[in-house]
């Protein structure tokens, strides 16, 4: 794995884990009835994993311009930051949104 393909597996790595760490912020501000903050901690998430989205389709492109990409323990890793945070602000995003309903009905 050359100096490009390791950067971008780190900003895989990286994406993967600010989008699930805002997630879980987004979760925390909605339990204590912050739902702005809520709400901006959702996008922020989205944000990452745009970046993460975008570092995928450069490692594509490269691929699908005939330079191969060499599946290594560390790509694979990255990968499956990415996927968990995907699914982590899914369901933060639910979370959120059950919370609210909660909170509203309280009142």
């Amino acid at each position: 794995m050359d100096e490009k393909q390791q950067l971008m597996v780190m900003q895989l790595i990286m994406a993967g884990g600010n989008a699930k760490g805002s997630a879980f912020e987004a979760i925390k501000a909605a339990k204590v009835g912050d739902f702005n903050t809520a709400e901006a901690k959702l996008k922020e998430a989205d944000k990452f994993l745009a970046d993460a989205h975008n570092a995928q389709t450069g490692m594509l492109t490269d691929e699908a311009q005939g330079h191969h990409q060499p599946v290594s323990l560390l790509m694979v890793h990255g990968q499956d930051h990415v996927m968990n945070a995907i699914t982590f602000r899914d369901l933060a995003g639910e979370v959120v949104d059950l919370y609210c309903k909660i909170l509203d009905k309280s009142k």
